[in-house]
């Protein structure tokens, strides 16, 4: 496996596109793209765990169950989540997916029926949706989109995102060469599970949709399951990701072997997309990593790991650069695992080495200047043994800074 360039265009078979229709009057980039499969794919998504979802949540998983998991598209905005506006949301999520259908038939001589595109949404909630906007625009959506057009697809879809947040990769299945590729959003408004994100993912592997779904389920909760910015779930989360089959290899059909590669690359992926919406979070200046190991389960481990990640005390000290670990322990002890304090170890580390903090649930002798140094970089790591268990597991956060609350004082404006 290795990582190359091309993002969700990198697998064959796929276009993509981006243009800027007005959605948000006051911004100047673009706000509405498109994802498109030269092929039909086998499709398996996973959405928001909010009892409120955003239209294009509730538009999405009606189509994948209506077409059994078949996609040829998807179109995302930003600017609008299109949530808790009723029917008429409703409606304007439903035409979206007609356009796309209509536009991307005529354009390609073939028939695309509505079911077989998805629809992602994202920006301010209780907003009408400017669905006019959108119609005014799909001409030149269409005219967009190329083998090339990652970049601008991934751009219409960023709200307060401030880095680019994508990747792919090779790797080689029954000896044929097979491309995985992804693009996410997400800065704000973000926890398990999963996070305030619209992610797309594309393969040109041949897979079956049980596979797709399994492989799906098992990286989505190794992955942006453990992302947490705010403590804030979103409307509109969604992960889709879609197989074409056009690299031609032995299809994937059950567990062994070919499935374990395929799905490793994957999980690769989704970490590389999670730990990029970590250190994008709204105002964040770190990122920060938590490895809990030596849990009962890696379960058990995954909890303690998102209860410190998301600790608003922990998070404030990293922006400090303050080795107070003693917010550690205490996220640990109100996570709900059966932990005896007197085995957690912990210590500080970045790229220039690690400092010990706290032996067996006490304080060890440690230099503060060098603890500083340590907390100051931009990517930190939070390592915690909590006994002699096989349970390990890993989650990602960032510091809380001054910034996160400026942003989010006046988002709608």
């Amino acid at each position: 496996m290795k990582e190359i360039a091309g993002g969700v265009c990198a697998p064959k078979g796929f276009l993509a596109g981006g243009i800027r229709c007005g959605i948000k009057a006051s911004a100047t980039k673009r706000d509405l793209g498109l994802i498109y499969s030269e092929a039909p794919c086998t499709a398996a998504a996973m959405f928001t765990s909010n009892k409120v979802k955003a239209a294009s949540v509730l538009v999405s998983r009606e189509h994948l169950a209506e077409t059994g998991g078949i996609l040829r598209a998807v179109i995302a905005n930003s600017g609008n989540a299109n949530a808790c506006t009723g029917e008429a949301g409703l409606s304007a999520a439903r035409l979206m997916t007609r356009l796309a259908a209509v536009k991307l038939s005529a354009k390609h001589s073939i028939t695309i029926t509505d079911n077989e595109v998805a629809v992602a949404s994202t920006g301010v909630i209780g907003v009408p949706f400017p669905v006019g906007a959108v119609e005014s625009g799909m001409d030149a959506l269409i005219a967009s989109m190329t083998d090339a057009g990652h970049d601008a697809a991934l751009e219409a879809i960023m709200t307060t995102d401030v880095r680019k947040k994508d990747g792919a990769v090779e790797l080689a299945i029954g000896g044929t060469t097979v491309c995985i590729g992804g693009m996410t959003k997400g800065a704000g408004m973000i926890h398990p599970n999963m996070a305030t994100m619209l992610c797309f993912i594309t393969t040109d592997a041949a897979i079956s949709r049980d596979c797709l779904d399994r492989a799906l389920r098992h990286c989505v909760r190794r992955s942006f399951n453990r992302l947490t910015v705010d403590g804030d779930t979103s409307t509109n989360d969604t992960v889709i990701l879609m197989a074409n089959g056009l690299a031609g290899n032995p299809p994937i059909t059950a567990p062994g072997p070919e499935y374990d590669r395929f799905t490793e690359a994957l999980l690769s992926l989704c970490v590389k997309l999670t730990r990029a919406m970590a250190r994008d979070g709204e105002g964040a200046s770190r990122l920060v990593t938590i490895t809990v190991r030596g849990a009962a389960e890696e379960a058990a481990a995954e909890t303690l790991a998102k209860s410190v990640a998301a600790s608003s005390l922990v998070k404030a000290a990293c922006f400090g650069a303050d080795a107070n670990w003693g917010r550690v322990l205490c996220a640990l002890g109100y996570a709900g695992v059966d932990l005896d304090p007197g085995t957690v170890d912990v210590s500080f580390a970045c790229a220039d080495g690690e400092i010990p903090v706290c032996r067996g649930g006490v304080p060890v002798p440690f230099s503060e200047e060098d603890a500083k140094r340590i907390l100051s970089g931009e990517e930190i790591e939070i390592r915690i043994t909590v006994g002699k268990g096989p349970g390990e597991a890993t989650a990602w956060g960032c510091d809380l800074t001054y910034e996160y609350v400026k942003i989010n004082g006046d988002y709608r404006s």
